[in-house]
């Protein structure tokens, strides 16, 4: 099993920087609310001068969502999403311990993370163009076919795990309380991203480590090595 962006994808987008985190172990008891409040709390402060699209991170995907023929207030990014949903209503929704905590991280950093249930996904998952009859699977339970073309997460079954590429997942592989292997990707489009997502991977590595008492495995991903075994 492995996660990887296709050649397409980085020869598309060449300020593309990415990385992966897998974990065993994951349980939904764990106590989180320390380091969600210090996060949340460095989110608030970046928006204190001004609102998300102010930010150079979602500038960037933004712009990346115009490429693709996506209108960008229409279609957000998740961090984005995040951002929006914290400024307006003053918190986050709490989910499960890892979900809570990758949101809060998004945010912090201003860039999208995914979080997927290895468990529900066929053989590998893989950053690419759609061709149009993937499945993919909605929080309602409700079948849709992406748009050919568009930039999916599809696994080995041509199931799609998220649409638009960072703007929504699939319930399918949604993080539940019997979740206990998972892939965490974020990516990142903006200026300072090669130094922003290493960051936030050790950043985040270490809090699922410190809270599940797991070892993570981690990689920045790039053009020239961009396959992560899980």
């Amino acid at each position: 099993m492995y996660f990887q962006h296709t050649e397409a994808i980085w020869s598309e987008h060449p300020g593309l920087v990415a990385m992966a985190i897998t974990a065993a172990g994951i349980t939904p008891t764990a106590d989180v609310d320390a380091p969600v409040a210090q996060f949340v709390a460095a989110a608030r402060a970046r928006l204190a001068g001004g609102t998300e699209s102010d930010l150079a991170e979602i500038k960037a995907w933004r712009q990346t969502f115009t490429k693709m023929g996506l209108k960008p207030t229409q279609y957000r990014c998740a961090s984005e999403a995040l951002l929006r949903r914290l400024r307006k209503e003053g918190g986050l929704p709490r989910i499960h311990p890892l979900i809570d905590l990758c949101n809060a991280v998004s945010v912090a950093y201003a860039i999208p993370v995914g979080v997927f249930d290895l468990d529900e996904v066929d053989g590998y998952l893989e950053v690419r163009h759609a061709a149009g009859d993937e499945d993919y699977l909605t929080f309602a339970d409700t079948g849709e076919h992406p748009e050919p073309g568009e930039v999916i997460f599809a696994d080995a079954a041509r199931r799609a795990h998220a649409r638009r590429w960072s703007n929504r997942q699939s319930g399918r592989s949604a993080v539940r309380p019997g979740t206990s292997r998972v892939l965490i990707v974020a990516e990142a489009l903006h200026g300072s991203a090669a130094e922003d997502v290493p960051a936030l991977m050790k950043t985040l590595g270490d809090a699922v480590a410190e809270a599940w008492d797991v070892a993570p495995r981690s990689a920045v991903l790039s053009a020239e090595d961009r396959r992560f075994t899980l």
